[in-house]
């Protein structure tokens, strides 16, 4: 409890953007609710353990979870929800928390929080894992109260995806692909406008947005042009990428040229095992055409090392493609069987090899990462600056580039002409 006597909740949050999306929602509930509420592992007396499951790492991270909680605050709540959660229960059932939800219905799961801290007779939601909407403008309200959590909005689109690449369990855990309404997604952004200078529209397969609705992700972009925000999509498959949908990011006023393309492997025959849809030569097309539209745009991207269907040649051309493109910066995942996937009945590598080949790219990722930020000094950066150590502020501009100054403000928007490589980004001092 706190000194004033309210409840303190805690969310911790593992994963994507869209986890972090639903843990705002859920936040924003309590906060309504007029309870006291932290983001992380601080002290509290109830907890909700938002998980992932995109790997075995991440879902050994939600069960250490936790165990920090209980040397935390022995006596606290623990509320389990999210896709570690969905994939298998009983791992987190056995460790004596209150509930184990799923990967959806957290907004309902929040919800009866409130209403057990309100009322004893409070009845658990029996289906947390309903494919329900994932509407939280009526958690906003009409722009009194708002919680701004963080300087960066995320907003969800989507979720679900129909992809089934032969290492990805998410489609079994998220469901299929299903779009919310652009009117859905404007009444958020009326909530929310008045205090975010920046929002990210994010969901599972963001790439997918309104193929369910007979609508398109290109055709979202472009109705939000009357927004006076920078927006930054995020992540994208390849085959989204047209003239459609970069002449709709031109007509937005603030939009950032990051653009995050998933590439998982430079090599063909490795990117057909994987059951991704698209060559190395048609992912080198769509980056060309974001290039002829943002000469100076980031492209960033995930590559997995060490898949079963992995030769050292295979290796070799994914780095050499990496390369070639000349990404701002690479996520260099190890391949993590996961049971129940087309991939996870195949044989895997040596540990030693995918550990050597993790390292390689990592190199790669160190090399090219230095080269773009060399390549952004005295390159006009449109600073949103979010937080300040030791008299040095920082944030992210438009292309995602981390910068300090020794100039800033929490959430204001400031040219900044870089001067020099600092940290892991650049500076003007």
């Amino acid at each position: 409890m706190t000194e004033d006597g309210r409840l303190k909740i805690a969310v911790f949050t593992l994963g994507c953007k869209v986890n972090l999306y639903d843990s705002d929602s859920m936040l924003a509930i309590f906060k309504q609710a007029g309870f006291d509420v932290a983001e992380g592992l601080s002290e509290a007396d109830v907890y909700v353990l938002n998980t992932c499951a995109v790997t075995a790492e991440a879902e050994k991270k939600s069960r250490q979870a936790i165990a920090r909680i209980r040397k935390l605050s022995p006596n606290a709540e623990i509320y389990v929800c999210g896709c570690a959660s969905q994939n298998d229960p009983t791992q987190f059932k056995k460790q004596g928390v209150v509930y184990v939800g799923g990967s959806d219905g957290k907004q309902e799961l929040a919800r009866y929080i409130v209403q057990r801290h309100s009322a004893e007779n409070a009845d658990i939601p029996k289906d947390v894992c309903a494919l329900g909407n994932f509407d939280i403008s009526n958690v906003y309200g009409d722009g009194e109260g708002v919680l701004n959590l963080r300087t960066r909005h995320f907003i969800k689109i989507q979720d679900g995806c129909n992809n089934f690449c032969s290492y990805c369990i998410i489609p079994y855990l998220r469901g299929r692909s299903r779009s919310r309404s652009a009117e859905s997604i404007k009444r958020e952004l009326d909530s929310i406008k008045d205090g975010v200078k920046e929002v990210v529209v994010t969901g599972i397969n963001l790439s997918a947005y309104g193929l369910d609705i007979g609508t398109s992700l290109a055709k979202l972009v472009r109705s939000l042009s009357d927004y006076d925000m920078r927006f930054r999509l995020g992540s994208l498959e390849v085959g989204v990428i047209d003239r459609e949908l970069l002449e709709a990011t031109k007509a937005l006023k603030h939009f950032c040229p990051h653009f995050h393309l998933s590439l998982q492997s430079g090599s063909d025959s490795v990117l057909k095992a994987m059951n991704r849809h698209y060559s190395a030569e048609e992912f080198k097309n769509a980056v060309a055409l974001i290039r002829e539209y943002y000469q100076n745009a980031a492209i960033t991207t995930d590559i997995i090392v060490g898949f079963p269907a992995e030769t050292e040649e295979n290796f070799l051309q994914s780095m050499a493609f990496a390369r070639e493109i000349g990404f701002a910066d690479i996520h260099v995942f190890p391949y993590s069987s996961r049971k129940g996937t087309v991939a996870g009945k195949l044989k895997p590598l040596p540990p030693e090899v995918v550990e050597d080949r993790q390292k390689r790219m990592s190199e790669v990722k160190r090399e090219l990462s230095s080269m773009y930020l060399t390549e952004s000094l005295d390159l006009p950066q449109e600073v949103v600056f979010e937080t300040c150590e030791d008299g040095v502020w920082q944030g992210h501009s438009q292309y995602y580039v981390k910068v300090y100054s020794k100039q800033g403000m929490r959430n204001e928007v400031r040219t900044v002409l870089p001067t020099r490589l600092y940290s892991d980004g650049v500076c003007d001092f």
